[in-house]
């Protein structure tokens, strides 16, 4: 498989790389099976997050007696260093490894001061001198802070939302680290789940051989398809780029990314699910949005306590409240019309 510089760092990772979110959805035994089917398919990088429940626990029982052939994120959504050094002790043993090849602030909504000792940055300094940590990274939704963080010139990799829909200032703000020789890193490659075409922004993001995707992987399907495509890869033809344009018609305009930085929500309901329902019920199989179950988590909305806390935490400024309620006005006709078509699900 190709390999991408990771800027400064000078890591050499595959052009197709793991996302290791989704594996704390299956069992042990599939996600090592995962994991090993896609190290054997030539992938040699593996991002993961001390949050994500045992997915670092998957990683250290799936590829730590191949340790030295692979590179490995990880990231801490800690708010003072010793926290911060306690999840990096924490992560390396998870991952059976002693140490850690970027370790990434976690979607902090303020840049740490990279001159105080005691702060985060120093954090990241005193486990990069212990040898925990090879290079610092940052994750981050918000715009602004990822663009700060690039120009601060502290960072050796930028985690950012990169995919077909992505806008001229998200090509810019790679171009942009990419010109300070800082790794980019491309999360939500299919805009958690809203692009179902997969085709369509592994395309997009080729033209932009400086971007390192990590494709959140939870199925051997998935994971076949990209390993597929690297070696047989899609023409960014015409019929492509037409693909690609309805997506971002369909797609314009605020949105719920799916992130969920809003929660945990009072009364329950689940954001990031909720938030978006209108565009998942057209744009995926429709069934599996209509169930029981669904409508139940749906309905929580109502109990919605219009307390803000979502909006505040929100990266994207969104106006949840009100997401949440157009969704589920249109989720009760758009399901009444299926129940009425298709019966009972």
């Amino acid at each position: 498989m190709d390999k991408i510089k990771l800027g400064k760092t000078g890591l050499m990772v595959t052009a197709s790389s793991f996302g290791a979110l989704p594996v704390q959805r299956v069992g042990m035994d599939e996600a090592k099976r995962l994991l090993r089917m896609a190290y054997d398919g030539g992938i040699n990088y593996f991002d993961t997050a001390n949050a994500y429940s045992d997915s670092e626990e998957k990683i250290g029982e799936a590829l730590s007696d191949v340790r030295h052939n692979i590179i490995i994120s990880t990231k801490s959504g800690a708010s003072d260093k010793a926290t911060l050094l306690k999840h990096i002790e924490l992560s390396l043993r998870r991952m059976k490894t002693d140490y850690i090849d970027i370790l990434q602030l976690h979607n902090p909504a303020t840049l740490p001061d990279p001159e105080d000792p005691d702060s985060l940055y120093g954090g990241l300094l005193e486990a990069q001198k212990k040898g925990w940590i090879r290079f610092i990274g940052i994750t981050n939704h918000r715009y602004q802070v990822a663009h700060d963080a690039v120009l601060s010139g502290k960072y050796d990799t930028l985690q950012f939302p990169f995919s077909s829909i992505s806008d001229e200032k998200d090509v810019a703000l790679s171009e942009l680290a990419r010109d300070h020789d800082m790794g980019f890193i491309a999360m939500k490659g299919l805009a958690g789940g809203l692009i179902t075409d997969a085709r369509t922004t592994f395309t997009f993001i080729k033209q932009h051989p400086w971007v390192v995707p990590i494709w959140g992987i939870q199925r051997e399907s998935e994971l076949q398809q990209f390993l597929d495509m690297e070696k047989n890869p899609p023409a960014y033809d015409d019929e492509m780029k037409r693909l690609i344009a309805r997506d971002r018609e369909e797609l314009a305009g605020n949105f719920c990314h799916g992130c969920g930085y809003c929660q945990p929500c009072p009364a329950g309901i689940q954001i990031q699910d909720c938030a978006r329902m209108s565009l998942m019920i057209r744009r995926a199989p429709s069934a599996g949005w209509m169930t029981e179950a669904m409508n139940a988590e749906m309905l929580k909305i109502e109990n919605c306590r219009h307390c803000g806390a979502c909006m505040k935490r929100c990266p994207y400024g969104l106006d949840t409240p009100r997401l949440l309620a157009e969704n589920l006005a249109d989720y009760k006709v758009f399901r009444a019309n299926f129940l009425k078509e298709h019966g009972t699900v």
